[in-house]
């Protein structure tokens, strides 16, 4: 057979494949580290693909690897490791098994909306995911402890809990669709409360900002504050077309005879759906907004921008810093 590809000189296995300042550049980029096919990948070939990822960053290439096996492994410990601290992320804080997890919960909230008990634990299960998730997914630069996070996941399961169940006594004489959306509505406001709690460090001490070139330049709380406000919107777009849309599919689908004679296969078709809008809103919600986020000098707290601008000049328009997902 052809000998594969060897790699090519210059190849930086950190460089983006596509063009991370466009939508599109960034939502292929999320496609292929949130694909939930790497959920099964089994741990020695995540550790292997670590360990060629920093063999790569170190510049010792392993003779007779293809870009395309550099590109795969590279692909799974994206998918798989902090991108500030490299360590291994559990499973299900994973943003590859949001699809998986995401849609199970879910699909369990849109089809058990009816009762209050069922309400009340299904919000539960989804903001305990979220919490997993959030502090997964944290910007490792700034530790939280164990309290913060109790009193995060304590907040956020109330936001959702006082949203949906209030508005589901509220819908109770208001036409059958509007209670179908109370799920959404809960879990946007729990999104609202739950990622500013469990990264209120990085809100009260500011988080890292660099230059282009990665050398820090100090701490920004606005910096933080942008960043964590576009991943509030981001989730709330990654949940927005399912918790919307499928209602209103739901919603006509059971008017049809054969709908009401199956109906202990509506759980499952809406977890079925869910997982259809989660594949390809998972991405593109990620991608949104750049992973990389810029704050123009004039934007940063006065005495940080007195100080870049007393040691740099006017040589540092933009800062820079990791939004976190």
């Amino acid at each position: 057979h052809t000998k594969m590809a060897t790699v090519s000189l210059g190849f930086n296995i950190d460089s983006p494949r596509w063009d991370q300042s466009t939508f599109m550049g960034r939502l292929k980029h999320f496609l292929n580290i949130t694909d939930p096919r790497t959920v099964l990948v089994p741990e020695e070939e995540l550790d292997r693909a670590k360990a060629l990822v920093e063999g790569c960053r170190a510049g010792l290439v392993p003779p007779g690897s293809s870009q395309e096996q550099l590109l795969y492994a590279k692909k799974l410990y994206d998918s798989a490791f902090h991108p500030d601290s490299g360590e291994k992320m559990n499973l299900i804080g994973r943003m590859s098994f949001q699809v998986p997890g995401g849609m199970a919960i879910t699909g369990c909230m849109l089809q058990f909306y009816r009762t209050v008990p069922a309400v009340v634990f299904w919000q539960w299960v989804n903001q305990s995911f979220n919490a997993f998730v959030n502090y997964t997914n944290r910007n490792a630069a700034s530790p939280i402890s164990l309290r913060q996070i109790g009193v995060a996941y304590v907040t956020a399961t109330g936001a959702a809990l006082a949203t949906a169940v209030g508005l589901n006594l509220y819908t109770k004489r208001a036409p059958p669709l509007l209670a179908r959306w109370v799920p959404f509505a809960a879990v946007a406001a729990a999104n609202c409360v739950n990622i500013p709690m469990m990264r209120q460090q990085e809100i009260i001490n500011g988080i890292t900002v660099t230059d282009e070139n990665n050398n820090e330049l100090g701490r920004s709380r606005r910096a933080a504050v942008k960043g964590i406000a576009q991943v509030v919107l981001s989730r709330i777009t990654m949940a927005a077309p399912g918790m919307i849309i499928l209602p209103i599919i739901m919603e006509r689908l059971e008017k049809f005879t054969f709908m009401q004679r199956i109906q202990v296969l509506h759980g499952p078709l809406q977890v079925l759906l869910c997982g259809g809008f989660l594949l390809f809103m998972v991405p593109a919600a990620c991608a949104l907004f750049p992973q990389r986020c810029s704050l123009a000098l004039a934007d940063l707290e006065l005495e940080l921008r007195d100080r870049i601008v007393a040691k740099h000049g006017d040589k540092v328009p933009y800062v820079y810093f990791n939004k976190g997902l």
